[in-house]
């Protein structure tokens, strides 16, 4: 696994919406919530750069968790507002707000509410433009209870030879 570093390394947070939380069948809604808000503050503290995005806000996904407004007020202001782009790599306004954050840096570490959905694509996109992704798969969840189901458990991505995934929270 490539060391990152504090100076080469961006943070994107996907998708950590209130009506989200409900399709995480895997793990507490509180466990995820508590991991979210980890994350953005190691990312202030560390002054890493963040960008947040969210999917269809005026709809059953809801608006993102208070907690990123609390934590990160600027980028919570200008997080990307998807407007039901599956894969957010290919939302051209969050794209070019990750190439502006990330200013030349090509560690990203990613983190989004269902690994299943809001994580594969685009990390797997980015990581064929060249960047270094980790994702930090226990800082979201999943619809499938089971583990063994989940498209996005560890073993899957790194058997197709893609984003490395980690745990930052030991169970």
């Amino acid at each position: 696994m490539k060391k990152f570093t504090i100076e080469d390394t961006v943070m994107l947070l996907i998708d950590h919406q209130e009506g989200t939380l409900n399709f995480s069948a895997n793990r507490p809604h509180e466990v995820i919530i508590s991991r979210a808000r980890t994350l953005a503050r190691m990312a202030k503290d560390l002054g890493i750069p963040v960008v947040l995005t969210s999917s269809q806000e005026e709809l059953a996904q809801g608006p993102l968790l208070k907690d990123m407004e609390e934590i990160l007020p600027q980028q919570f202001a200008e997080r990307v507002k998807r407007q039901g782009i599956t894969n957010a790599w290919d939302d051209k306004e969050f794209k070019a707000a990750v190439l502006k954050a990330a200013d030349g840096r090509k560690n990203v570490v990613m983190a989004g509410l269902t690994n299943d959905v809001c994580i594969v694509w685009p990390a797997i996109s980015m990581q064929e433009e060249g960047f270094d992704v980790q994702v930090v798969i226990d800082g979201g969840g999943s619809p499938a209870r089971s583990p063994k189901t989940s498209p996005a458990k560890p073993g899957k991505v790194r058997a197709c030879g893609r984003p490395q995934s980690v745990s930052l929270f030991p169970s």
